[in-house]
């Protein structure tokens, strides 16, 4: 199908929500229910345990005996209570990790505690919107010591709509904001992946959605899944990637196929560099991230370093290209911001 689709449905038994533009699946959310209690966007009030000399980090103890991990320990003393955000999704065996800088998200604001003053997103341009959108969360927030980002998705919508919205998420900080006394507590689940939906693929809003037990197999999203959860990444012509999963990290190899040109390994190269911010965040795969890209010239590493900074850009990604290394793979880092998509199947079931 042409156009936009926001398709809400379940995968693994779990919810989730994938977002289709033209036919092809962009993004995709599934509830992590079998593999963690505390899922990326959960505040918690938590406790500290032990400091890691060295290292600069604490670990923490959660609500039902879970530990997490806060690697700036800046401002924290050891049994203090504090509240913290679930960050990421921890791997097998190993912390949650966390952060002390919370984020109450809306569908038309987000709001940030402790980091003042009222922005405006980039992508809304017109200025009499902008200086009308400031002052109407500047007007919200009072004196309060809180953050306010004015989502994209306010450009076209009602001041009274933003208000609602604004007052109620402003309260909610205000109460969990005041929850600092106590032993580990969950204070605000993450939201689910419809209501994340809502959120986030509103802007611009989609052609139509999709819901009922047969959206995900009518729209084409089990399929799109059913090639993720493969090794194989074709590529066009007759080159492909393999994507291997490792204990300590994602290696990628591109391959040309049967193509013998001598442009055969650049264009390979290029293919996959475009297509993988996709890959990463639809298979759920982060931390460290090696390429063997195809055989190609030293001189066109310049040209595949611009097309990755270019794809990673674009994507909002928020990944770190350290470049190239002295057998020449490619290094990267990628937060870890979702459950691998691999085992969510594998604790599911499959699809």
């Amino acid at each position: 199908m042409k156009g936009r689709q926001v398709v809400l449905g379940h995968l693994f038994g779990l919810e989730s929500a994938a977002l289709m533009e033209d036919g092809q699946l962009v993004d995709l959310m599934v509830a992590a229910d079998p593999l963690t209690a505390l899922a990326p966007g959960a505040i918690c009030r938590a406790q500290t345990d032990r400091f890691m000399k060295g290292q600069g980090g604490v670990f923490l103890r959660l609500p039902d005996g879970q530990t997490g991990y806060l690697r700036d320990r800046k401002g924290v003393s050891e049994g203090k209570s504090l509240l913290v955000q679930v960050a990421g999704v921890a791997e097998e065996g190993k912390a949650v990790p966390l952060s002390t800088r919370l984020i109450f998200r809306g569908r038309h604001v987000l709001v940030t505690p402790g980091a003042p003053g009222v922005n405006v997103s980039r992508r809304i341009r017109d200025e009499d919107r902008r200086e009308a959108l400031e002052a109407l969360g500047r007007t919200a927030l009072g004196n309060r010591d809180h953050g306010l980002i004015l989502r994209s998705a306010a450009a076209e919508a009602e001041d009274d709509e933003i208000l609602a919205e604004l007052t109620e998420l402003i309260e909610l900080t205000d109460r969990i904001c005041a929850e600092t006394s106590g032993g580990p507590e969950l204070l605000l689940d993450a939201p689910t992946p419809w209501e994340q939906a809502w959120m986030d693929w509103a802007d611009p809003v989609p052609d139509a959605v999709e819901e009922g037990a047969d959206s995900f197999e009518r729209c084409g999203v089990l399929d799109a899944v059913d090639a993720l959860l493969a090794d194989r990444l074709p590529l066009p012509g007759s080159g492909d990637a393999h994507v291997e999963v490792t204990r300590a990290l994602v290696a990628v190899d591109v391959n040309t196929g049967n193509d013998s040109s001598a442009a055969a390994g650049l264009k390979a190269n290029i293919a996959l560099a475009r297509e993988l911010p996709r890959q990463l965040t639809l298979r759920g795969l982060g931390g460290q991230i090696v390429i063997d890209f195809a055989p190609m010239p030293k001189r066109d590493r310049a040209t595949l370093d611009q097309v990755l900074q270019a794809a990673f850009r674009q994507a909002g990604t928020e990944a770190t290209l350290v470049g190239w290394t002295a057998m020449g793979l490619y290094e990267l880092t990628r937060k870890r911001d979702r459950v691998p998509l691999a085992r969510l199947a594998a604790a599911g079931g499959g699809a």
